[in-house]
């Protein structure tokens, strides 16, 4: 049956800050098309989504670290007449070691994920936006992609930095046509995010006060896009640790994060 509501695509919406970013635009009336690698998660989230708000949660599970990822989720919307008005760029992951430590193809498939399929998604799904006079665009970067990057994830702290980036451009480019578009900036996030990596004993060791819940990074991300902001950095603490960061001088800013990142890096390189 066809439907009048906005309709929203969330990358990596089977856990965390993707499962909370669906939750909340199922609470604002959206209908849904939620992709990740986990299809039960998927379709148990759509399910419970349905039946708790009346909309539509159409499942479609997908890699995106496959090179034709992308395109070939956008031509199988097409092809059935869906049109996405709100992308939610969610899907993510770390990679822990130093560089060299790992195979290239890891590499690869991490920039593939973490920042080639969200330009390819925002870049096919960004005409239609511009032409219904209607779009929202979240890339979910972090506060990792303000201050130096860190020894042990490093390509991490440079694909969030990309993503802020290309979402001020992005802000520019579209808002002349109703098309806001956000970096959405959270700090430490409770989420399984952690215990993929397996840093969750080490990470477990900051205060509380550092951590936020996902249900209010998607809140407040939803807030941010549709106000215009080009960039949201989710919490005080986090918006005061930007600010300390983008006054120190380039030197000592990187000595610090040098010393804050051996004490919460494991392996061989940690201490």
């Amino acid at each position: 049956m066809a439907s009048n509501r906005r309709r929203a695509l969330v990358t990596g919406a089977s856990a965390g800050i993707g499962e909370a970013f669906a939750r909340e635009l199922a609470r604002r009336g959206h209908d849904l098309v939620l992709t990740a690698r986990r299809a039960e998660r998927l379709e148990a989230l759509a399910t419970e989504l349905r039946d708790r708000h009346g909309i539509e949660a159409i499942v479609a599970p997908l890699d995106l670290s496959r090179t034709d990822g992308p395109e070939a989720l956008v031509g199988a919307l097409e092809a059935q007449g869906l049109a996405i008005d709100v992308l939610i760029n969610n899907a993510g992951y770390g990679v822990t070691g130093y560089l060299e430590e790992q195979p290239w193809a890891t590499h690869a498939a991490f920039i593939q994920v973490l920042m080639t399929a969200p330009t390819e998604l925002a870049y096919r799904l960004i005409p239609g936006m511009k032409a219904r006079g209607y779009g929202r665009i979240v890339n979910v970067a972090s506060l990792a992609g303000h201050v130096p990057g860190s020894a042990g994830h490093t390509l991490y702290a440079a694909s969030k930095a990309y993503l802020i980036k290309f979402s001020q451009s992005l802000a520019l480019e579209g808002k002349a046509s109703g098309v806001h578009t956000t970096a959405v900036c959270p700090g430490f996030t409770y989420s399984e995010f952690h215990d993929v990596t397996g840093s969750r004993d080490l990470v477990s060791k900051m205060p509380g006060f550092m951590w936020m819940d996902a249900p209010t990074v998607a809140r407040q991300g939803m807030d941010a896009v549709d106000a215009g902001k080009a960039v949201y950095v989710n919490g005080r603490v986090n918006q005061a640790i930007k600010a300390m960061f983008k006054l120190l001088p380039d030197g000592l800013a990187l000595k610090m994060i040098e010393r804050q990142g051996k004490r919460y890096r494991s392996g061989p390189h940690a201490g």
